[in-house]
């Protein structure tokens, strides 16, 4: 009678259920406390006849098992029934919280889109260091031992080396690429340059350039025009002009300036372009013979060309922005405009 008493009890066990844990709890305390049916029924033990004792401990080992899954169950089903109450309370339709992302620098945007440019056309993108000897800074280009470049108020002298300084350009990595590289050499060079210059609106201590060169049999002046022909045109737009005007570098022979249409009036005149219709954007020319011979090219049977730009420049006629200054004060309310540029 006594086994049948605790079926019957593990049958009560699998059929309870509860929709709260102070239930669950109630539960637990009558089945399995310290006086709980449980205890009361091992308390009967003795009184159980000897040949009944095996089964009888089995169904009370059965029952405990039972109420112990049974109260972990419930409590598993009670615990994934808040949390999908607590979710469906949730108003999806809210607006959120809109954190602010931040956004490429201008002149960042503007050296990603000129070295795109020129990486279609089979342009490497190289680089070398900012602190450069006078060798790869002036010699290795032609720069004569009493050219203006060398004096104290244009470029920053190491004090400890006088051999050393902060590079005025990046046809330093350029020189470094013919010393070590066989033509064809066809390379652009982006990086930060110094110049002892006084700060103002249009000008700075330092800013940035992108370089190009190209080295390879039978290479003309024609090549060099083509070439930034089709820079100016991807950049700012299939109307664009351009033109090419005498002009002198040491490194380059014949040199010129190279305008571009301003991209303000379209060409037609403006006080931006002090109404000649054309901006100066950047300087290039064919590879002087004697940096070939420098840097150990043999100039009778190489030509080559070389072009450099200040990417703030560019940014300038890109964006309207009339003061250098503002590209590095980090005024957080100017790069906001460039979010949408990323």
């Amino acid at each position: 009678m006594k086994i049948q008493n605790v079926k019957e009890l593990i049958k009560e066990v699998r059929a309870f259920q509860a929709s709260s844990e102070k239930e669950i709890e109630e539960f637990r305390i009558k089945i399995l406390g310290s006086k709980g049916q449980l205890k009361q029924l091992f308390a009967q033990f003795k009184e159980v006849d000897p040949s009944e004792k095996k089964e009888y401990g089995q169904v009370l080992n059965e029952l405990k098992k039972e109420a112990e899954d049974k109260i972990n169950e419930l409590r598993s089903s009670l615990s994934n029934s808040k949390s999908a109450s607590e979710k469906s309370s949730l108003d999806l339709s809210r607006p959120v919280n809109q954190s602010k992302t931040g956004s490429r620098h201008p002149i960042n945007i503007i050296k990603n889109r000129i070295i795109e440019i020129f990486h279609k056309i089979g342009y490497e993108v190289s680089e070398g260091p900012e602190i450069e000897d006078d060798w790869h800074n002036f010699t290795a280009l032609n720069f004569p031992p009493e050219h203006p470049a060398r004096d104290m108020q244009d470029t920053f002298f190491i004090e400890r080396d006088p051999d050393m300084a902060l590079r005025t350009h990046t046809s330093s990595v350029q020189v470094r690429m013919m010393e070590s590289q066989s033509p064809p050499i066809r390379t652009i060079s982006p990086g930060r340059v110094y110049r002892n210059e006084a700060i103002s609106a249009r000008a700075h201590c330092f800013f940035h350039q992108i370089e190009g060169l190209y080295i390879d049999k039978d290479v003309s002046f024609a090549d060099l025009r083509q070439t930034l022909f089709y820079f100016a045109r991807t950049l700012f737009g299939e109307d664009t002009e351009i033109r090419l005007r005498p002009s002198y570098f040491p490194f380059t022979e014949p040199s010129a300036e190279m305008d571009v249409s301003c991209t303000i009036c379209k060409g037609k005149g403006c006080n931006v372009c002090k109404y000649t219709g054309y901006l100066e954007i950047m300087g290039c020319g064919m590879v002087d013979p004697n940096v070939l011979e420098n840097c150990g090219i043999d100039s009778k049977e190489y030509s080559g060309f070389a072009f450099g730009m200040g990417v703030e420049r560019i940014a300038q006629l890109i964006y309207n922005v009339n003061d250098l200054r503002l590209y590095s004060e980090n005024d957080t309310k100017f790069l906001e405009q460039f979010r949408s540029s990323l």
